[in-house]
Protein backbone atom coordinates (compact mmCIF):
# COMPACT_ATOMS: atom_id res chain seq x y z
CA UNK A 1 0.00 0.00 0.00
CA UNK A 2 1.14 3.54 -0.69
CA UNK A 3 2.39 5.43 2.34
CA UNK A 4 2.01 9.21 2.48
CA UNK A 5 2.61 11.89 5.09
CA UNK A 6 -0.60 13.64 6.02
CA UNK A 7 -0.80 17.35 5.18
CA UNK A 8 -3.43 19.64 3.67
CA UNK A 9 -2.53 18.74 0.08
CA UNK A 10 -2.57 15.02 0.82
CA UNK A 11 -5.95 15.31 2.51
CA UNK A 12 -7.48 17.33 -0.31
CA UNK A 13 -6.22 14.92 -2.97
CA UNK A 14 -7.52 11.98 -0.93
CA UNK A 15 -10.99 13.47 -0.51
CA UNK A 16 -11.22 14.26 -4.23
CA UNK A 17 -10.12 10.73 -5.14
CA UNK A 18 -12.63 9.10 -2.80
CA UNK A 19 -15.41 11.25 -4.26
CA UNK A 20 -14.89 9.51 -7.61
CA UNK A 21 -16.42 6.39 -6.06
CA UNK A 22 -19.80 8.04 -5.45
CA UNK A 23 -22.76 6.79 -7.51
CA UNK A 24 -23.40 10.45 -8.31
CA UNK A 25 -20.21 10.42 -10.41
CA UNK A 26 -21.47 7.74 -12.79
CA UNK A 27 -23.91 9.77 -14.85
CA UNK A 28 -23.19 7.74 -18.00
CA UNK A 29 -25.23 4.89 -16.49
CA UNK A 30 -28.26 7.04 -15.77
CA UNK A 31 -29.67 6.94 -19.30
CA UNK A 32 -29.66 3.13 -19.30
CA UNK A 33 -31.24 3.04 -15.85
CA UNK A 34 -33.99 5.48 -16.80
CA UNK A 35 -34.77 3.43 -19.91
CA UNK A 36 -35.18 0.31 -17.79
CA UNK A 37 -37.35 2.10 -15.25
CA UNK A 38 -39.58 3.57 -17.96
CA UNK A 39 -39.96 0.15 -19.52
CA UNK A 40 -41.11 -1.41 -16.26
CA UNK A 41 -43.36 1.54 -15.46
CA UNK A 42 -45.11 1.39 -18.84
CA UNK A 43 -45.07 -2.34 -19.62
CA UNK A 44 -45.05 -3.98 -16.19
CA UNK A 45 -44.29 -7.69 -16.12
CA UNK A 46 -43.51 -7.84 -19.83
CA UNK A 47 -40.53 -5.51 -19.44
CA UNK A 48 -39.56 -6.99 -16.08
CA UNK A 49 -39.26 -10.51 -17.49
CA UNK A 50 -37.51 -9.31 -20.65
CA UNK A 51 -34.84 -7.46 -18.67
CA UNK A 52 -34.40 -10.42 -16.33
CA UNK A 53 -33.69 -12.68 -19.30
CA UNK A 54 -31.38 -10.08 -20.86
CA UNK A 55 -29.30 -9.35 -17.77
CA UNK A 56 -29.56 -12.52 -15.66
CA UNK A 57 -30.16 -15.15 -18.33
CA UNK A 58 -33.24 -16.47 -16.53
CA UNK A 59 -36.59 -16.95 -18.29
CA UNK A 60 -39.44 -16.07 -15.96
CA UNK A 61 -43.18 -15.59 -16.17
CA UNK A 62 -45.97 -14.75 -13.75
CA UNK A 63 -46.15 -18.39 -12.72
CA UNK A 64 -42.59 -18.74 -11.47
CA UNK A 65 -41.38 -15.23 -10.56
CA UNK A 66 -42.41 -15.74 -6.96
CA UNK A 67 -40.44 -18.09 -4.72
CA UNK A 68 -42.66 -20.96 -3.63
CA UNK A 69 -42.90 -22.71 -0.28
CA UNK A 70 -41.50 -25.84 -1.96
CA UNK A 71 -38.39 -23.89 -2.96
CA UNK A 72 -37.96 -22.61 0.58
CA UNK A 73 -38.37 -26.11 2.00
CA UNK A 74 -35.76 -27.36 -0.46
CA UNK A 75 -33.40 -24.62 0.68
CA UNK A 76 -33.74 -25.78 4.29
CA UNK A 77 -32.85 -29.33 3.22
CA UNK A 78 -29.73 -28.12 1.39
CA UNK A 79 -28.42 -25.42 3.71
CA UNK A 80 -25.43 -26.18 5.94
CA UNK A 81 -26.97 -26.88 9.38
CA UNK A 82 -24.08 -25.10 11.10
CA UNK A 83 -24.65 -21.99 8.98
CA UNK A 84 -28.36 -22.08 9.82
CA UNK A 85 -27.47 -22.14 13.52
CA UNK A 86 -25.16 -19.15 13.05
CA UNK A 87 -27.83 -17.24 11.10
CA UNK A 88 -30.27 -17.77 13.95
CA UNK A 89 -27.78 -16.56 16.56
CA UNK A 90 -26.89 -13.49 14.52
CA UNK A 91 -30.58 -12.75 13.94
CA UNK A 92 -31.20 -12.90 17.67
CA UNK A 93 -28.46 -10.34 18.29
CA UNK A 94 -29.76 -8.07 15.52
CA UNK A 95 -33.33 -8.18 16.82
CA UNK A 96 -32.25 -7.53 20.39
CA UNK A 97 -30.20 -4.48 19.38
CA UNK A 98 -32.90 -2.99 17.17
CA UNK A 99 -35.68 -3.58 19.70
CA UNK A 100 -34.04 -0.91 21.85
CA UNK A 101 -34.50 1.61 19.03
CA UNK A 102 -38.27 1.32 18.80
CA UNK A 103 -40.26 4.47 19.52
CA UNK A 104 -43.87 4.62 20.64
CA UNK A 105 -46.74 7.05 20.27
CA UNK A 106 -47.07 9.64 23.04
CA UNK A 107 -49.73 12.12 24.12
CA UNK A 108 -49.48 15.07 26.50
CA UNK A 109 -52.70 16.51 27.98
CA UNK A 110 -52.76 19.76 29.94
CA UNK A 111 -55.39 21.29 32.25
CA UNK A 112 -55.95 24.20 29.82
CA UNK A 113 -57.78 21.89 27.40
CA UNK A 114 -54.95 21.09 25.00
CA UNK A 115 -53.69 17.70 24.00
CA UNK A 116 -50.58 17.31 21.83
CA UNK A 117 -48.86 14.15 20.80
CA UNK A 118 -47.10 12.04 18.20
CA UNK A 119 -48.58 8.95 16.57
CA UNK A 120 -45.93 6.46 15.48
CA UNK A 121 -47.02 4.11 12.68
CA UNK A 122 -45.02 1.41 10.89
CA UNK A 123 -44.89 1.51 7.10
CA UNK A 124 -47.42 -0.78 5.45
CA UNK A 125 -45.29 -2.39 2.74
CA UNK A 126 -41.49 -2.30 2.34
CA UNK A 127 -39.31 -3.65 -0.47
CA UNK A 128 -35.94 -5.18 0.40
CA UNK A 129 -33.32 -5.51 -2.33
CA UNK A 130 -30.74 -8.27 -1.87
CA UNK A 131 -27.75 -8.47 -4.27
CA UNK A 132 -26.96 -11.65 -6.12
CA UNK A 133 -24.12 -10.85 -8.51
CA UNK A 134 -20.41 -11.13 -7.64
CA UNK A 135 -21.24 -12.25 -4.12
CA UNK A 136 -24.27 -13.37 -2.14
CA UNK A 137 -24.97 -11.73 1.20
CA UNK A 138 -27.44 -13.50 3.51
CA UNK A 139 -26.16 -11.13 6.22
CA UNK A 140 -27.73 -8.22 4.30
CA UNK A 141 -31.02 -10.10 4.30
CA UNK A 142 -30.97 -10.16 8.10
CA UNK A 143 -29.86 -6.55 8.46
CA UNK A 144 -32.59 -5.16 6.20
CA UNK A 145 -35.51 -7.32 7.27
CA UNK A 146 -34.96 -7.54 11.03
CA UNK A 147 -35.45 -3.82 11.82
CA UNK A 148 -38.51 -3.75 9.55
CA UNK A 149 -40.02 -6.62 11.52
CA UNK A 150 -39.20 -4.94 14.83
CA UNK A 151 -40.88 -1.77 13.56
CA UNK A 152 -44.02 -3.75 12.75
CA UNK A 153 -44.06 -3.41 8.96
CA UNK A 154 -47.17 -5.20 7.69
CA UNK A 155 -45.67 -6.72 4.53
CA UNK A 156 -42.01 -7.20 3.57
CA UNK A 157 -41.41 -7.85 -0.13
CA UNK A 158 -37.93 -9.11 -0.99
CA UNK A 159 -36.39 -9.13 -4.47
CA UNK A 160 -33.12 -10.76 -5.48
CA UNK A 161 -31.59 -11.73 -8.85
CA UNK A 162 -32.00 -15.37 -9.90
CA UNK A 163 -29.34 -17.63 -11.33
CA UNK A 164 -29.69 -18.69 -14.97
CA UNK A 165 -31.71 -21.69 -13.85
CA UNK A 166 -34.26 -19.34 -12.28
CA UNK A 167 -33.36 -20.27 -8.71
CA UNK A 168 -32.30 -18.17 -5.73
CA UNK A 169 -29.32 -19.26 -3.66
CA UNK A 170 -30.09 -21.51 -0.74
CA UNK A 171 -28.45 -19.31 1.91
CA UNK A 172 -30.38 -16.24 0.80
CA UNK A 173 -33.73 -18.05 0.91
CA UNK A 174 -33.12 -19.48 4.36
CA UNK A 175 -31.98 -16.14 5.74
CA UNK A 176 -35.08 -14.46 4.30
CA UNK A 177 -37.42 -17.02 5.83
CA UNK A 178 -35.72 -16.81 9.21
CA UNK A 179 -35.78 -12.98 9.21
CA UNK A 180 -39.45 -12.82 8.24
CA UNK A 181 -39.81 -11.91 4.56
CA UNK A 182 -43.46 -12.26 3.55
CA UNK A 183 -42.84 -12.81 -0.16
CA UNK A 184 -39.72 -13.20 -2.33
CA UNK A 185 -39.46 -12.44 -6.03
CA UNK A 186 -36.71 -13.63 -8.37
CA UNK A 187 -35.82 -10.32 -9.96
CA UNK A 188 -32.87 -7.98 -9.55
CA UNK A 189 -31.16 -4.94 -11.00
CA UNK A 190 -32.77 -1.63 -11.92
CA UNK A 191 -35.80 -3.54 -13.22
CA UNK A 192 -36.52 -4.88 -9.73
CA UNK A 193 -36.32 -1.37 -8.26
CA UNK A 194 -38.78 -0.21 -10.93
CA UNK A 195 -41.17 -3.03 -10.08
CA UNK A 196 -41.10 -2.13 -6.39
CA UNK A 197 -41.50 1.58 -7.09
CA UNK A 198 -44.30 1.43 -9.67
CA UNK A 199 -45.81 -2.01 -9.22
CA UNK A 200 -46.41 -4.61 -11.94
CA UNK A 201 -48.99 -7.33 -12.50
CA UNK A 202 -46.93 -9.69 -10.31
CA UNK A 203 -45.14 -7.39 -7.85
CA UNK A 204 -46.96 -4.86 -5.64
CA UNK A 205 -45.85 -1.25 -5.28
CA UNK A 206 -44.14 -0.61 -1.94
CA UNK A 207 -43.83 2.43 0.31
CA UNK A 208 -40.06 2.25 0.76
CA UNK A 209 -37.10 0.43 -0.81
CA UNK A 210 -34.05 -0.54 1.23
CA UNK A 211 -30.96 -2.61 0.57
CA UNK A 212 -27.62 -2.37 -1.23
CA UNK A 213 -26.84 -3.11 -4.87
CA UNK A 214 -24.57 -2.31 -7.79
CA UNK A 215 -24.34 1.05 -9.59
CA UNK A 216 -27.53 0.34 -11.59
CA UNK A 217 -29.47 -0.43 -8.42
CA UNK A 218 -28.09 2.65 -6.66
CA UNK A 219 -28.99 4.97 -9.53
CA UNK A 220 -32.42 3.34 -9.90
CA UNK A 221 -33.17 3.96 -6.22
CA UNK A 222 -32.09 7.56 -6.65
CA UNK A 223 -34.36 7.95 -9.70
CA UNK A 224 -37.50 6.54 -8.06
CA UNK A 225 -37.11 8.55 -4.86
CA UNK A 226 -40.30 10.57 -4.53
CA UNK A 227 -42.48 7.82 -5.97
CA UNK A 228 -41.36 5.82 -2.96
CA UNK A 229 -38.99 6.44 -0.08
CA UNK A 230 -35.51 4.87 -0.03
CA UNK A 231 -32.94 4.27 2.68
CA UNK A 232 -29.98 5.88 0.88
CA UNK A 233 -27.98 5.83 -2.33
CA UNK A 234 -25.25 3.46 -1.21
CA UNK A 235 -21.72 3.64 -2.56
CA UNK A 236 -18.84 1.13 -2.38
CA UNK A 237 -17.72 -0.15 1.00
CA UNK A 238 -14.99 1.59 2.99
CA UNK A 239 -12.96 1.28 6.16
CA UNK A 240 -10.71 3.70 8.01
CA UNK A 241 -8.46 2.59 10.87
CA UNK A 242 -6.97 5.04 13.36
CA UNK A 243 -3.95 3.44 15.02
CA UNK A 244 -0.91 4.36 17.05
CA UNK A 245 2.31 2.52 17.89
CA UNK A 246 0.43 0.13 20.22
CA UNK A 247 -1.63 -1.40 17.40
CA UNK A 248 -0.99 -4.90 16.09
CA UNK A 249 0.07 -4.49 12.43
CA UNK A 250 -1.28 -7.90 11.46
CA UNK A 251 -4.72 -7.08 12.88
CA UNK A 252 -4.79 -3.70 11.13
CA UNK A 253 -3.75 -5.17 7.77
CA UNK A 254 -6.33 -7.94 8.00
CA UNK A 255 -9.10 -5.46 8.79
CA UNK A 256 -8.17 -3.19 5.89
CA UNK A 257 -8.30 -6.14 3.50
CA UNK A 258 -11.68 -7.26 4.84
CA UNK A 259 -13.28 -4.29 3.10
CA UNK A 260 -10.98 -4.09 0.07
CA UNK A 261 -12.23 -7.51 -1.03
CA UNK A 262 -15.80 -6.24 -1.58
CA UNK A 263 -15.06 -4.74 -4.99
CA UNK A 264 -12.54 -2.71 -6.99
CA UNK A 265 -14.07 0.57 -5.79
CA UNK A 266 -13.85 -0.24 -2.08
CA UNK A 267 -11.66 2.01 0.05
CA UNK A 268 -9.26 0.98 2.82
CA UNK A 269 -7.36 3.67 4.74
CA UNK A 270 -5.02 3.58 7.71
CA UNK A 271 -4.26 6.81 9.56
CA UNK A 272 -1.47 6.36 12.07
CA UNK A 273 0.86 8.43 14.21
CA UNK A 274 3.56 5.76 13.87
CA UNK A 275 5.73 5.59 10.76
CA UNK A 276 7.02 2.23 11.96
CA UNK A 277 3.49 0.83 12.11
CA UNK A 278 2.78 2.21 8.63
CA UNK A 279 5.60 0.16 7.09
CA UNK A 280 4.73 -2.92 9.17
CA UNK A 281 1.12 -2.82 8.02
CA UNK A 282 2.16 -2.42 4.38
CA UNK A 283 4.31 -5.55 4.65
CA UNK A 284 1.52 -7.50 6.36
CA UNK A 285 -0.87 -6.53 3.58
CA UNK A 286 1.50 -8.02 1.01
CA UNK A 287 1.81 -11.24 3.00
CA UNK A 288 -1.96 -11.65 3.35
CA UNK A 289 -2.52 -10.93 -0.33
CA UNK A 290 -0.54 -14.00 -1.32
CA UNK A 291 -3.14 -16.32 0.24
CA UNK A 292 -6.49 -14.53 -0.08
CA UNK A 293 -8.98 -15.82 -2.66
CA UNK A 294 -10.11 -12.41 -3.94
CA UNK A 295 -6.61 -10.93 -4.26
CA UNK A 296 -7.16 -9.53 -7.75
CA UNK A 297 -10.13 -7.47 -6.58
CA UNK A 298 -8.26 -6.47 -3.41
CA UNK A 299 -5.20 -5.35 -5.36
CA UNK A 300 -7.25 -3.13 -7.67
CA UNK A 301 -9.04 -1.63 -4.69
CA UNK A 302 -5.79 -0.89 -2.87
CA UNK A 303 -4.10 0.50 -5.99
CA UNK A 304 -6.93 2.99 -6.53
CA UNK A 305 -8.32 3.75 -3.08
CA UNK A 306 -5.96 2.26 -0.52
CA UNK A 307 -3.91 4.64 1.65
CA UNK A 308 -1.62 4.60 4.63
CA UNK A 309 -1.37 8.12 6.04
CA UNK A 310 1.24 9.08 8.62
CA UNK A 311 -0.11 11.89 10.81
CA UNK A 312 1.97 14.23 12.96
CA UNK A 313 -0.43 13.89 15.91
CA UNK A 314 -3.51 12.01 17.05
CA UNK A 315 -5.46 15.27 16.70
CA UNK A 316 -4.54 15.38 13.00
CA UNK A 317 -5.54 11.73 12.61
CA UNK A 318 -8.93 12.38 14.20
CA UNK A 319 -9.44 15.49 12.08
CA UNK A 320 -8.91 13.68 8.77
CA UNK A 321 -11.11 10.80 9.97
CA UNK A 322 -13.94 13.28 10.58
CA UNK A 323 -13.39 14.82 7.14
CA UNK A 324 -13.52 11.42 5.41
CA UNK A 325 -16.57 10.32 7.48
CA UNK A 326 -15.96 6.64 6.79
CA UNK A 327 -18.60 3.95 6.67
CA UNK A 328 -16.57 1.79 9.08
CA UNK A 329 -14.12 3.33 11.56
CA UNK A 330 -11.82 1.23 13.72
CA UNK A 331 -9.88 2.70 16.63
CA UNK A 332 -6.80 0.74 17.68
CA UNK A 333 -4.94 3.09 20.00
CA UNK A 334 -3.69 3.23 23.56
CA UNK A 335 -6.76 5.24 24.65
CA UNK A 336 -9.49 4.24 22.16
CA UNK A 337 -12.42 5.67 24.13
CA UNK A 338 -10.77 9.09 24.29
CA UNK A 339 -10.43 9.00 20.50
CA UNK A 340 -14.02 7.77 20.08
CA UNK A 341 -15.39 10.76 21.99
CA UNK A 342 -13.76 13.10 19.44
CA UNK A 343 -15.22 11.33 16.41
CA UNK A 344 -18.15 13.21 14.90
CA UNK A 345 -18.56 11.45 11.57
CA UNK A 346 -18.63 7.67 11.10
CA UNK A 347 -21.22 5.06 10.19
CA UNK A 348 -20.09 2.48 12.73
CA UNK A 349 -17.23 2.77 15.25
CA UNK A 350 -15.27 -0.31 16.34
CA UNK A 351 -13.27 0.16 19.53
CA UNK A 352 -10.20 -1.88 20.41
CA UNK A 353 -8.17 -4.53 18.62
CA UNK A 354 -10.70 -7.30 19.18
CA UNK A 355 -13.61 -5.37 17.69
CA UNK A 356 -12.86 -6.37 14.12
CA UNK A 357 -15.11 -4.86 11.42
CA UNK A 358 -16.60 -8.21 10.29
CA UNK A 359 -18.04 -8.51 13.80
CA UNK A 360 -20.41 -5.72 12.79
CA UNK A 361 -21.05 -7.17 9.34
CA UNK A 362 -22.36 -10.44 10.66
CA UNK A 363 -22.99 -10.91 14.31
CA UNK A 364 -22.81 -8.17 16.95
CA UNK A 365 -26.29 -6.73 16.33
CA UNK A 366 -25.93 -3.11 15.10
CA UNK A 367 -26.91 -2.67 11.48
CA UNK A 368 -24.30 -3.06 8.77
CA UNK A 369 -26.25 -0.92 6.28
CA UNK A 370 -24.25 2.26 6.79
CA UNK A 371 -23.73 5.68 5.16
CA UNK A 372 -20.91 5.78 2.59
CA UNK A 373 -18.97 8.35 0.55
CA UNK A 374 -18.83 10.91 3.35
CA UNK A 375 -22.57 10.86 3.99
CA UNK A 376 -21.95 9.82 7.61
CA UNK A 377 -21.70 13.58 8.13
CA UNK A 378 -25.50 13.69 7.95
CA UNK A 379 -26.86 10.13 7.60
CA UNK A 380 -27.19 7.33 10.15
CA UNK A 381 -27.14 3.52 9.93
CA UNK A 382 -30.31 1.74 8.88
CA UNK A 383 -32.55 1.44 11.92
CA UNK A 384 -36.08 0.83 13.13
CA UNK A 385 -36.75 4.54 12.52
CA UNK A 386 -36.39 3.93 8.78
CA UNK A 387 -39.50 1.77 8.87
CA UNK A 388 -41.69 4.09 10.94
CA UNK A 389 -43.46 7.33 10.19
CA UNK A 390 -44.76 9.90 12.63
CA UNK A 391 -47.93 11.97 12.66
CA UNK A 392 -48.44 15.00 14.88
CA UNK A 393 -51.56 15.01 17.07
CA UNK A 394 -53.26 18.30 17.95
CA UNK A 395 -56.48 18.61 19.97
CA UNK A 396 -57.74 21.91 21.48
CA UNK A 397 -60.95 22.49 23.39
CA UNK A 398 -63.06 25.62 22.70
CA UNK A 399 -61.71 27.33 25.79
CA UNK A 400 -58.11 26.51 24.84
CA UNK A 401 -58.51 27.95 21.33
CA UNK A 402 -60.40 31.00 22.58
CA UNK A 403 -57.48 31.91 24.82
CA UNK A 404 -55.11 32.22 21.86
CA UNK A 405 -57.31 32.85 18.81
CA UNK A 406 -56.51 36.55 18.49
CA UNK A 407 -52.76 35.85 18.45
CA UNK A 408 -53.18 33.21 15.75
CA UNK A 409 -55.30 35.56 13.65
CA UNK A 410 -52.72 38.35 13.94
CA UNK A 411 -49.91 35.97 12.96
CA UNK A 412 -51.86 34.79 9.91
CA UNK A 413 -52.72 38.32 8.80
CA UNK A 414 -49.07 39.35 9.16
CA UNK A 415 -48.33 36.75 6.49
CA UNK A 416 -51.19 37.99 4.30
CA UNK A 417 -53.17 34.77 4.76
CA UNK A 418 -56.59 36.15 5.62
CA UNK A 419 -58.36 32.82 5.02
CA UNK A 420 -56.14 31.30 7.70
CA UNK A 421 -57.14 34.05 10.10
CA UNK A 422 -60.83 33.65 9.18
CA UNK A 423 -60.68 29.91 9.80
CA UNK A 424 -59.99 30.65 13.47
CA UNK A 425 -62.03 33.87 13.80
CA UNK A 426 -65.25 32.29 12.51
CA UNK A 427 -65.40 30.05 15.56
CA UNK A 428 -65.80 33.06 17.85
CA UNK A 429 -67.86 35.43 15.69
Amino acid sequence: MKIQYLDNDTKQNLLENLLKRSPNQYGEYERAVLKILDGVKNEGDKALFAYTEQFDGARLDEGCVRVTEDEIEEAYRLVDPKLLEIIRKALGNIREYHAKQKQYSWFDSKPNGTMLGQKVTPLQRVGVYVPGGKAVYPSSVLMNIAPAKVAGVEEIVMVTPPAKDGKVTVNTLVAAKEAGADVIYKVGGAQAIGALAYGTESIPKVDKIVGPGNIYVALAKKAVYGHVSIDAVAGPSEILVIADETANPSFVAADLLSQAEHDELASAILVTTSETLAHQVSKEVDLFLEKLSRREIIQKSLDQYGYILVAASMEDAISVANDIASEHLEIQTREPYDVMMKIRNAGAIFIGEYSSEPLGDYFAGPNHVLPTNGTARFFSPLSVDDFMKKSSIIAYSRDALEAVHEEIEQFAEAEGLTAHANSVRVRFS
